[in-house]
């Protein structure tokens, strides 16, 4: 343990982003989870998944736990994944 007292203020701090962070991460992975469960079975249901998930990816973007290309990136790459399989969708009706 340090014996400055900065340094213990540090440690706490630290831990106190460490769990808060943990937290944040989670949820955005929870709701990504749940979009990609939600592409196979409606349409409707992945839009609205979509639109959760792409508010926990931006939330975390605005407390700097994730970066805010990574956030972009992640976003667009549901986006992507959404439409691809709305494609899908739409080739499989007018077959």
């Amino acid at each position: 343990m340090p014996q400055i007292k900065s340094a213990i203020k540090r440690v706490k701090v630290s831990e106190k982003k460490r769990v808060r962070n943990n937290r944040v991460r989670s949820q955005v992975r929870t709701a990504i989870r749940g979009f990609r469960r939600s592409l196979g079975v409606s349409g409707a249901d992945s839009s609205e998944a979509l639109v959760a998930a792409i508010s926990q990816i931006d939330r975390a973007a605005s407390k700097g736990v994730l970066h805010r290309n990574t956030a972009a990136r992640r976003k667009s790459r549901l986006t992507k994944a959404l439409h691809k399989m709305q494609a899908m969708q739409a080739a499989n009706v007018q077959a």
